[in-house]
């Protein structure tokens, strides 16, 4: 069984046991669960439930494993023949989740 949730403006194929990468869910803890509603696609083994534009009373819930910072990712700016360069970074916050369970 398998699902496609739409959180933080993407979309992610999730399935039970796996663990998944997201934009920061603002105000949840390291060990709280979060139940995610909006579910695009649900498929159970031969049948497939696509949503319109969600599918009506599933949901997935997921354990917040970490809240962190993603991998730093370098901008570097340069203008040819004027000696201008800039450099800089930016880490993103992002969550860490754990799905447990997948309802129908």
């Amino acid at each position: 069984m398998y699902a496609i949730i739409k959180t933080g403006g993407k979309q992610y194929v999730v399935e039970e046991g796996i663990s998944l990468v997201v934009e920061k869910l603002n105000e949840v803890e390291v060990g709280q669960e979060v139940i995610l509603n909006e579910v695009l696609l649900l498929t159970d083994g031969d049948s497939t439930t696509i949503g319109k534009p969600v599918v009506e009373g599933a949901s997935v819930v997921a354990k917040v494993v970490a809240q962190k910072r993603a991998p730093k990712v370098l901008v570097f700016k340069r203008k040819p023949k004027k000696g201008y360069k800039k450099m800089q970074g930016h880490r993103q916050y992002v969550t860490e989740l754990e799905i447990t369970k997948i309802n129908a």
